[in-house]
């Protein structure tokens, strides 16, 4: 049973090392392992002497009680130590769902998010953001609208690749009561968190028994290459299928990994200060590039995280598509941006990336394709 195409992962695989001027990078300004060790006041030599044989399936219990600490409801029985953020989609959905099951899924969505789902069960309805003047949204009506007795899961993302939406914290606990008075599942990606200047809102592991929630190293913390993640999960019964589910996947967390994600942890609000310096520089350069160059782009402004979801006139595009100029941008100057079609949405949106210390140079680099008249030809 085929599933559908990784299409982010596949425009990455084409262009992310091959081109001088990345934009749509999600994850944030990364280090060395020596500079992450000599900031957690940790050696190298400590790293060496870690033993390569198997861990526990479900974590080093001491990294899975740093990780419980982040949360208020969580034990570090809750803590499943995942071998990648994303084995925790893929492990979520296997445990909770089946063929006859409906989800509904917040849209626009990093692929995985969505895909899975698909791939396993009857049907995945798209809740759509909506885009206001400045602004997303979130639609409630549209929400109770798609929910039914077959409604298994509500997948949500918060802080939001790729619009970096935050919904208000009266936001969140509605759609947290909306899912407990009808029993749903709730999954939560929140591999954004800490990535906030303004509002906050609780994890979904502090409010609800019946959710499932996703973190990891990657993104605010700027550690991708560590693979390091991990799943919230207060049900017991799901968690010991969860890790069931593990056992036919990675079996355990690798070693090392263990160790620098323990090193970066201690470390956390520091690593988190980092990224948020960046992406705050970023978004000021984008204001003045998004003002000079307002009649291509709509510009609206993220709440939270690394990323924003930018419209684009379409009528000033070759085949007034989005898709294609992402593509022959990257071709033609090596600047890459994402399509919006690539997670789930319409031919007018591209994602950009602010977390990276090359922002300034690659939006210049797109500033000049511009002021050249560039349009994707």
């Amino acid at each position: 049973m085929k599933i559908d195409a990784f299409l982010t992962e596949q425009f990455f695989t084409e262009y992310e090392f091959s081109s001088p001027y990345l934009l749509a990078a999600s994850d944030c300004e990364t280090m060395s392992i020596g500079d992450l060790l000599a900031m957690s006041g940790s050696s190298l030599a400590q790293l060496g002497e870690i033993q390569l044989g198997y861990t526990e399936s479900q974590g080093n219990p001491q990294l899975r009680k740093q990780i419980s600490e982040m949360y208020l409801e969580a034990s570090p029985d809750d803590i499943v130590v995942l071998t990648s953020p994303v084995e925790g989609i893929y492990l979520a959905m296997q445990t909770l769902l089946e063929k006859e099951d409906e989800v509904v899924a917040l849209r626009p969505a990093y692929d995985a998010l969505t895909n899975v789902a698909q791939h396993l069960c009857h049907q995945v309805l798209p809740w759509n953001l909506v885009p206001s003047t400045e602004s997303w949204t979130l639609n409630f009506e549209e929400l109770d609208s798609l929910v039914n007795e077959k409604t298994k899961l509500i997948i949500v993302n918060f802080p939001h690749n790729p619009t970096g939406y935050l919904p208000s914290p009266e936001e969140f606990e509605r759609l947290v009561a909306f899912a407990r008075d009808r029993g749903i599942w709730l999954f939560c990606d929140e591999i954004y968190r800490g990535l906030e200047w303004g509002h906050t809102i609780p994890s979904a592991a502090d409010l609800y028994e019946k959710s499932i929630v996703l973190c990891g190293l990657s993104k605010t913390y700027g550690l991708p290459g560590l693979r390091a993640g991990w799943v919230v999960i207060r049900d017991e019964t799901i968690r010991t299928e969860l890790i069931n589910w593990k056992h036919y996947t990675t079996i355990c967390p690798a070693s090392p990994t263990e160790f620098l994600a323990s090193q970066a942890i201690r470390v956390r609000a520091a690593l988190a200060e980092r990224s948020k310096s960046i992406i705050e520089a970023n978004l000021e350069l984008c204001e003045t590039f998004f003002e000079k160059h307002h009649q291509l782009f709509t510009w609206r402004r993220p709440q939270a995280g690394s990323v924003a979801f930018v419209e684009m006139n379409q009528n000033q595009l070759v085949d007034s598509s989005a898709e294609a100029f992402c593509h022959n941008l990257a071709r033609d100057k090596g600047i890459v941006l994402l399509p919006g079609t690539c997670l789930g949405y319409e031919d007018r949106f591209v994602r950009m990336g602010l977390g990276r210390s090359g922002f300034q140079a690659a939006l210049n680099a797109l500033d000049q394709c511009l002021d050249q008249g560039y349009t994707g030809a």
